[in-house]
């Protein structure tokens, strides 16, 4: 993406005092003079910053400020390795709360809305960045967390909840509950903002006509405040990534180049105004493209397309790289397959078997040539062979945080 004179000036002032603010960065950058970087093809020589990195500095050694300064930590959702401790200070998290206020404002919420909140709160980032835009949007916070659905519903209905904000895992889960106990003439959700890991278009057409609302993609991650960095319009077409505070690029994961606008690869951000907790090209891992044109919203802020997927959660098979994505599209022209999959990956009798467990509504005898079709689209979008196997709607695990769907028994 081109670097305006604008961005350009904030990357030179970020650079000018960092290494003095932030020993990290000045063990990073120890042979580079930020005042070498007068273009966008200087700092795009800058070497990159990825998790690695940010774990070997557990737990305060991303600090850029002093520990007086810092008034909250977050830490990523990972549950392997050291963890990640990203620091804030107070503009950075009322930085956050305007980030996600402004998303709010970019799907049509208002202040007159009532926002059900059930991402998880405490060191993870999503529910408290909810909170935050809704409260300073004006609108009613309704903060649940995950879980107690039962308890969930009642609030929905009894505080006419009109706004719900899930992972797609959970708002299916609340639109199932809410078909089987017929309470769908008693919501009046109009909006569902959903984040936290990708899900398929047959998963968003299902969560939307159950639950009767408009879905909204947020975009966020821990390391750059939480969620609340982008999301898309009433257009729908991609997420707006605010470019005040944030500078993408596209890289080719393999090549560490990057990419022409336009091309897929993955996701690097560049904060500008972070004070806790700088980072300058950061990997992201997940995998998109900059959306090029101009938005018929009118929105100046760039455009990513919804994730693809991310870099390591492929899996190769039979020399076959594979992502979640692949599944889903080819779920979605499956007629009779509904959304929710499971995959199974086993090494047998020298060779990989792989099965795809999906659900369906379809009578038994109708259940063979379903099969035959899904394995059909994987074919013909992966040129490889698998096992799919039909079972019931429901039969397969609901979450209420993220789902986990392929599982590789190889190794």
């Amino acid at each position: 993406m081109k670097m305006d004179d604008t961005t350009l000036a904030s990357i030179k002032k970020e650079l000018a005092s960092i290494k003095e603010r932030s020993p990290f960065y000045a063990r990073k950058f120890a042979n580079i003079n930020p005042e070498d970087i007068k273009s966008q093809e200087d700092f795009q020589k800058l070497p990159f910053t990825n998790k690695d990195d940010l774990r070997d500095a557990y737990p305060l050694g991303l600090a850029a400020v002093p520990a007086r300064d810092i008034v909250r930590i977050h830490s990523s959702s990972g549950t392997t390795g050291t963890p990640v401790i990203i620091p804030y200070t107070a503009k950075d998290v009322q930085d956050w709360a305007i980030q996600f206020a402004r998303c709010y404002k970019m799907s049509g919420i208002t202040a007159d809305d009532r926002i059900q909140i059930t991402p998880g709160y405490g060191l993870w980032t999503a529910g408290i960045g909810f909170q935050l835009g809704a409260e300073l949007l004006g609108a009613m916070a309704i903060p649940m967390g995950p879980g107690n659905t039962e308890k969930q519903l009642q609030m929905m209905v009894d505080l006419e909840a009109t706004v719900i904000g899930a992972t797609s895992s959970y708002a299916l889960l609340l639109a199932e509950k809410i078909a089987e106990q017929g309470l769908g003439n008693k919501i009046k959700l109009r909006k569902g903002v959903i984040g936290s890991e990708r899900w398929g278009e047959k998963m968003r057409n299902r969560i939307a006509n159950e639950l009767g609302v408009q879905l909204h993609d947020i975009y966020g991650l821990t390391e750059i405040y939480g969620p609340g960095i982008g999301i898309n319009c009433e257009y729908q077409s991609a997420m707006h990534i605010w470019s005040d505070y944030c500078y993408i690029e596209i890289i080719d994961p393999n090549t560490n180049q990057v990419l022409p606008d336009g091309q897929s690869g993955e996701l690097v951000i560049t904060t500008l105004q972070k004070e806790g907790a700088p980072l300058i090209r950061y990997r992201t891992h997940d995998l998109t493209r900059i959306v090029t044109g101009t938005c018929p919203c009118g929105s100046p802020h760039p455009r990513i397309e919804t994730l693809i997927g991310r870099s390591d959660d492929m899996i190769k098979v039979k020399g076959i790289n594979i992502f979640p994505a692949h599944i889903e599209e080819a779920l979605a022209v499956t007629e009779g397959a509904s959304s929710e999959y499971q995959v199974m990956i086993d090494h047998m009798n020298g060779r990989d078997i792989m099965t795809v467990f999906f659900e369906t509504a379809s009578p038994e005898e109708h259940r063979p040539y379903i099969e035959l079709a899904l394995h059909k689209a994987i074919k013909d979008k992966l040129a490889l062979s698998v096992m799919p196997k039909a079972v019931n709607v429901g039969d397969l695990p609901r979450s209420e945080k993220k789902t986990k769907r392929i599982f590789d028994n190889r190794y």
